[in-house]
C-alpha cells in the first residue's frame, strides 16, 4: 500500500482509447463513470417503455376479442366471465410486451454505449456522434433484412439520433455543462489535488530527510571537535 500511497498520481487519460477504456473501469470507490451508470439506468427504463408500449395495446385488444368470441359461452356468473377476459389480456399483455421491451431496450443500450464511446473518444459532446449512433444502431436491427433493410436502418436510425441527440444536449446546455465536460472537470480537479497532496507529502518528506542528516550529522562534529 505504501508505494501507491505516496506514489505520483497517474496522469490524466490522453489519447481516445485510454479515456474509452476508462469508461469501464472502477474509481477507488469501487464505481463505474456516471456516464457507464447512465447506459444501464436507460436500458432498464427503455424496458419498462417498450413493455408498456407492446404489452397496453395487447391487453386492450386481447380481452375485447376474448368477449367478442366468447358471446356465445356460458360462465359460472359474471365474476368468472370477467376474470377469464382479464386473464386472456394479461397474457397478451407480457408475450407482446416482452417482445417489445428487450427490443426497445437493446435499441437503446446499443444507442447509448456508442454515442457515449464516441464522445469520450472524441472528448466532445456533438450532434454527429448521436447521428452516428443512430445509423449504427439502426443498421444493426435492420441489416438480417439485406441492403434495402440496411439502408432503411441508417435513415431511421439517423433520423432518430439526430433529434434524440439535439434533446439531450439542450437537456444539458439548460444545466450549464454536458455530462462530458462535467466528467473532464471532476477529474481534472481530482487530479490537481492528488498531486498538491503528493508534492506536499514530497517536500515534507525531504525536510525530515535533511533533518535526520542534520542530527546524525551533529555528534560526529561534536565528535571531530573533542579530536
Amino acid at each position: 500500500g505504501a508505494p501507491t500511497a505516496f506514489g505520483r498520481p497517474a496522469p490524466l487519460p490522453q489519447t481516445g482509447w485510454e479515456r474509452l477504456s476508462e469508461l469501464w473501469r472502477r474509481d477507488e470507490q469501487q464505481q463505474y463513470p456516471e456516464e457507464t451508470l447512465n447506459i444501464a439506468k436507460s436500458a432498464f427504463t427503455a424496458g419498462v417503455v417498450g413493455w408498456l408500449y407492446g404489452g397496453l395495446p395487447a391487453f386492450i385488444s386481447a380481452r375485447k376479442a376474448f368477449i367478442e368470441s366468447s358471446r356465445g359461452e356460458i360462465f359460472e356468473n359474471r365474476a368468472d366471465a370477467v376474470q377469464s377476459a382479464h386473464r386472456a389480456g394479461v397474457r397478451s399483455f407480457i408475450r407482446y410486451g416482452w417482445r417489445w421491451s428487450w427490443r426497445v431496450a437493446a435499441f437503446a443500450t446499443i444507442f447509448n454505449v456508442v454515442s457515449t464511446g464516441l464522445s469520450a473518444y472524441r472528448d466532445k459532446t456533438t450532434i454527429s456522434n448521436f447521428a452516428a449512433a443512430g445509423a449504427f444502431t439502426g443498421a444493426l436491427f435492420r441489416m438480417h433484412l439485406g441492403l434495402q433493410g440496411l439502408a432503411g436502418g441508417i435513415v431511421f436510425g439517423t433520423a432518430f439520433g439526430v433529434p434524440a441527440g439535439g434533446l439531450l444536449m439542450a437537456m444539458c446546455g439548460l444545466a450549464g455543462e454536458t455530462l462530458r465536460d462535467k466528467r473532464s472537470r471532476e477529474r481534472k480537479e481530482l487530479y490537481e489535488q492528488r498531486l498538491a497532496e503528493w508534492e506536499s507529502r514530497l517536500s515534507m518528506t525531504e525536510i525530515l530527510g535533511q533533518t535526520e542528516n542534520n542530527a546524525q550529522g551533529r555528534p560526529e562534529m561534536e565528535r571531530a571537535t573533542e579530536l
